[in-house]
């Protein structure tokens, strides 16, 4: 376990402490608040918008990869510039919302929740970036665990914390309590290291490609030029890169990224229906064993599967994750044989949070390590973007197949749905040498306010 107490490990801690805090108070806890004062159910649900941020953070993450900051990128370098800016952000949104009346002025309101949630999409993209540049490869499970540990935590305190508050003071000191825990976030970036790796050599070569053929077959003046091949390379170049790198295999990498938690995510649409519907739990039971216990089992996965990537490797800890994923949702199908028992539904709960948690870490190791240096903030937004997209499309199907066929029937077809998982993940395995020899190079470094030099033509 000596893994967990390097530097870069726990900083993580804090670092998914920091990106976790703003999630739910622009979400539920916000919906909360809103309808505490009184504010319409439909105004509610047009707050909902609010997280198309966090599905959309590819589409600025390239600005976060190639635009330097004024001033702030000579104090604390690239990642850790960009991660204080949106803690800035955050605090300054969470701070005004804390002030507004939602009743009064509702759209003044959703503005400043919109500052936060883009901030939010916009710190997650840097802290990201900024973990999968710290460590090398083999640390990248670990500092997986840690994060998802510190996110989870914020979760609790910026989801039930805020709650119990609320009910002896005002939503105002809440949201200025949760501004002012932003600053957790802010001492660990003033205080950690900056990565020491090389953000510009193959963008830096694209955009000069684009430059030359700009100027000389467009005849274009010469600053017009340098800007559409640094735009170039900021949009295009991470998705040119990916596709060069890993060519005929880029298909089966991708495809692979949006069918591994297709199983775990359609599956889980309909947990809290089949609990409290169908198996007759109360309310209490399926909080404690979901939430509360489930919380801890999640971790214990996390941080289990952290050492066994480092001790067998990512890939072979990536296809158990797929087994076990699929496997534990066939423990749903026996649960919804039997009457209702609390602890039954505690080691099915188990099983499937220790190896969603395991599976996770084990996913975010893998995409972590095909990242490119000069792309890392971009290509790890592609990935994380597309991993959730599909599973939460084909979840808003979950009631219509539960109407149909019912749970048990349910539970079957969520399980076969990670069968491609597990064929995909072999079928890399299979050609894990081409993989490891297309693997982009992280541990090359530069000096901190270097940049490598121009090519001459």
């Amino acid at each position: 376990m000596y893994t967990y107490t390097r530097w870069q490990v726990v900083a993580l801690l804090f670092l998914g402490f920091s990106a976790g805090l703003p999630f739910l108070l622009v979400f539920s806890t916000l919906n909360a608040r809103l309808a505490n004062v009184g504010v319409e159910t439909a105004t509610i649900g047009f707050f909902s918008w609010l997280g198309l941020t966090y599905s959309i953070k590819v589409l600025w993450a390239p600005v976060v990869d190639r635009l330097k900051l004024p001033i702030l990128d000579h104090l604390f370098g690239k990642r850790r510039s960009w991660i204080l800016l949106a803690q800035a952000g955050i605090a300054t949104g969470l701070y005004f919302m804390a002030t507004v009346d939602p009743l009064s002025a509702t759209e003044t309101l959703a503005l400043f929740g919109l500052l936060v949630a883009f901030s939010s999409a916009t710190q997650d993209v840097a802290i990201d970036a900024y973990r999968i540049e710290i460590a090398e490869e083999r640390l990248q499970a670990a500092l997986a665990a840690t994060y998802i540990f510190g996110y989870r935590v914020a979760l609790l305190v910026a989801g039930g914390g805020a709650l119990v508050l609320s009910a002896s003071m005002s939503w105002e000191a809440v949201y200025l309590i949760m501004a002012t825990l932003v600053g957790v976030g802010a001492v660990t970036v003033l205080v950690i290291k900056e990565p020491q790796v090389n953000h510009f050599a193959a963008a830096q070569d694209i955009a000069l490609k684009i430059e030359k053929h700009a100027s000389s077959r467009s005849h274009l003046p010469q600053p017009v030029a340098r800007f559409l091949g640094w735009f170039y390379a900021a949009v295009a170049g991470p998705f040119q890169d990916f596709l060069q790198r890993y060519k005929e295999l880029a298909v089966a990498i991708l495809i692979l990224v949006a069918v591994y938690r297709i199983s775990d995510i359609a599956m889980g649409v309909m947990a809290n229906p089949f609990y409290l519907s169908f198996m007759g739990f109360t309310t209490a039971e399926v909080g404690y064993v979901t939430k509360i216990f489930g919380f801890f089992m999640t971790i214990v996965g996390s941080l289990v599967g952290g050492v066994l990537v480092m001790q067998y490797g990512v890939r072979k800890i990536l296809l158990a994750g797929a087994i076990m994923t699929a496997a534990t949702n066939l423990l749903f199908v026996l649960l919804a044989q039997y009457p209702p028992d609390v602890v039954t539904l505690a080691v099915v709960v188990s099983a499937d949070n220790l190896s969603g948690g395991m599976a996770n870490v084990a996913l975010i190791a893998w995409l972590s390590s095909m990242t490119s240096a000069s792309f890392t903030a971009t290509q790890y937004a592609l990935f994380s973007s597309l991993m959730t997209l599909p599973g939460k499309f084909l979840g808003g199907f979950s009631g219509i197949v539960v109407a149909d066929f019912g749970y048990a029937e349910f539970f079957t077809i969520s399980a076969i749905m990670g069968v491609p998982a597990i064929i995909l993940v072999l079928f890399l395995m299979s050609r894990g040498d081409r993989l490891d020899a297309l693997a982009p190079r992280k541990a090359e470094t530069v000096e901190p306010d270097s940049e490598p030099a121009l090519k001459e033509s």
